[in-house]
C-alpha cells in the first residue's frame, strides 16, 4: 500500500517493505551472475532528477559489469559484505560503511569475491545539466 499526501506544494510518500518493486538481473551491465535490486524509488516518482534508490544484493561470485555514468552520478554504501571496485581502472576494495561514488562521465564495475552476500544501498542521480 503506498500512502500519500500533498502539503504546501510538497509531495510525500510513505512505501512500506511489503511494496518494495523487488527484481532480478542477470548479468547485470555485462557482469556475471544474478543481481536482486529492491527498488525504493522508481525512476517516474523522481522525474528529471534521478532513476535508482535501490538495495541491491549481489551474492558470491556475481558483479556488475564496468560501465559509465553520462548526465548522471552514481553513489552506495557497502551495508555488508565486500566489494571488490574497478573505479576508472583503479581497484578497490570497499568495506561494511564505505561509500563509492562514481562521478558524471567515468566508470566502473563492482564483484562480490567474497562467500557472503555483499548488499548496498544505492542512488542514481541526474547532474545539474541534466535536472
Amino acid at each position: 500500500m503506498i500512502t500519500d499526501a500533498t502539503e504546501g506544494g510538497l509531495f510525500f510518500m510513505v512505501r512500506r517493505k511489503a511494496d518494495i518493486r523487488i527484481r532480478t538481473v542477470e548479468n547485470a551491465q555485462g557482469g556475471e551472475g544474478k543481481v536482486t535490486f529492491e527498488d525504493w524509488l522508481l525512476p517516474q516518482e523522481a522525474p528529471g532528477h534521478g532513476r535508482v534508490f535501490s538495495r541491491l544484493v549481489i551474492p558470491p561470485g556475481a558483479s556488475i559489469g564496468y560501465h559509465g555514468h553520462n548526465g548522471e552520478f552514481e553513489a552506495y554504501v557497502v551495508l555488508s559484505g565486500e566489494a571488490f571496485v574497478d573505479d576508472n581502472g583503479e581497484e578497490v576494495v570497499l568495506h561494511e560503511g564505505d561509500m563509492h561514488m562514481c562521478k558524471d562521465g567515468d566508470g566502473h564495475s563492482t564483484k562480490n569475491a567474497s562467500d557472503q552476500d555483499l548488499v548496498l544501498m544505492a542512488l542514481i542521480m541526474n547532474t545539474l545539466e541534466n535536472g
